[in-house]
């Protein structure tokens, strides 16, 4: 029997450190695929994502396919090369020796790192060539494959693994929070700060963006029609709640747009102006903002008086302040020359003491906390324990207070400036 000419071997050596690449980069490419583009993908009709898929679907059979064929190209290799070498030097020892050592270098290079390398840089154009022929070679070695996986399943199990059970890739907020932050470019940054603020629904309470008691303007009915048509004709809001002597017995909330009839009229009566006010809607002060969008929504309210938990009315919200927590502040022009923050030429800030917290960070983007107390007034009487009788300054990480304006027990206006922390300062 004739010898293999030495050609031959040497290309049968390259074809198969060649399939080697194949496999190493595919096995690469397909489990770095981007799991969220590919049913992306798929959902677009892409064949070779939807071949992809198909083989990610059971990923112990496309691992043990990739792998069975991986170890014998790379074993039916090592025997071609020391087939090579003993041509070549003769003694079988040095041949061993020089055969194993070359060709560990050369699987290493140009079958292991150059290829996966490739592969996880670019997997889309790896992984979806690759199933043209790995979905065919799987049905091919299904019985090797089935015969590997088995032995494996069982001694997975053996060792408290499950290995069919599928792990979970449903984002939570937190890590989809992170994908919205890196996609640069590809989401417009405003796009980008509707999605986060989104996000946020479920952790910001309508308390949080709420109008103060203090600053809801009502309407006593047992105060005469004139009085009563005069507060509404000079009211910035459009929606105003009814009570009876005093704000906690909310009786109603009337529309101005249904009012303007009587205003217009010769002779209103009370009893007119009364039936026309809708029934108030009250809502839980600790109510997330996601699900109350969903109960205005349900209910068809445009208004709620949000109370605490011995029923007292402690502010109002309306849909309109949940939709700004998403878009953006919606106010007219006019409401913006009574702006709650002033800024100063020295860098510093006249701020009114009822202003919340967050919405001086949201204004100002900074991070002052928000943990705590909803409004400045409340975040420097916390900080201070007492209400000041005198004006105080005050220092909360990077930011300077300095009361300006005390009122009673109220702090009115406060001057605030943040000044940059130094390398010494933090050491």
């Amino acid at each position: 029997m004739s010898e293999i000419p030495l050609g031959y071997l040497f290309f049968s050596l390259a074809f198969l450190i060649l399939l080697s690449a194949f496999f190493s980069s595919s096995e690469t490419g397909m489990m770095s695929l981007n799991r969220y583009r590919l049913r992306h993908l798929v959902k677009q009709k892409h064949r070779g994502a939807m071949r992809a898929s198909r083989l990610l679907d059971r990923p112990d059979r496309l691992i043990g396919v990739i792998l069975i064929g991986n170890n014998f190209v790379n074993i039916l290799a090592s025997a071609i090369a020391t087939m090579i070498a003993l041509r070549l030097m003769g003694d079988a020892g040095v041949a061993v020796a020089v055969a194993t050592a070359m060709l560990t270098l050369v699987i290493l290079i140009f079958a292991e790192v150059t290829p996966k390398t490739v592969a996880a840089i670019k997997p889309e154009q790896v992984a979806f060539p690759a199933s043209l022929i790995l979905s065919p070679l799987l049905k091919l070695l299904y019985p090797f494959v089935w015969l590997v996986n088995t032995i494996c399943n069982g001694l997975l199990r053996t060792l408290g693994f499950n290995a069919a059970a599928k792990v979970s890739d449903h984002l939570s907020s937190e890590e989809l929070r992170t994908i919205v932050h890196e996609a640069g470019a590809l989401i417009p940054r405003r796009n980008q700060s509707m999605l986060l603020s989104i996000l946020d629904l479920d952790t910001v309470t309508v308390e949080d963006i709420m109008i103060p008691r203090n600053e809801i303007v009502g309407i006593d009915i047992n105060d005469d029609i004139s009085t009563i048509l005069n507060t509404i004709s000079q009211s910035p809001h459009t929606r105003i709640p009814l009570y009876q002597e005093e704000l906690n017995n909310v009786v109603g909330m009337v529309h101005v747009r249904q009012i303007l009839p009587l205003m217009y009229a010769e002779n209103p009566s009370k009893e007119e102006f009364l039936a026309l006010a809708r029934e108030p809607y009250f809502v839980p002060e600790s109510t997330p903002l996601n699900t109350q969008l969903l109960n205005f929504q349900k209910r068809k309210y445009w208004v709620a008086l949000v109370v605490d938990e011995y029923g007292d009315i402690q502010g109002l919200t309306t849909l309109e302040d949940i939709l700004e927590e998403i878009v953006g502040d919606m106010a007219e022009e006019q409401d913006l020359e009574n702006d709650d923050i002033h800024a100063q030429e020295d860098g510093s800030f006249f701020i009114d003491g009822t202003t919340t917290v967050r919405d001086i960070n949201k204004a100002l983007t900074w991070s002052l906390p928000i943990d705590g107390p909803k409004t400045l007034n409340g975040l420097i009487t916390e900080r201070l324990e007492e209400i000041p009788q005198f004006n105080v300054c005050l220092k909360l990480g990077e930011y300077h207070f300095e009361t300006v304006q005390i009122k009673g027990n109220f702090i009115k206006t406060v001057r605030l400036h943040r000044v940059e922390v130094t390398v010494e300062e933090v050491h």
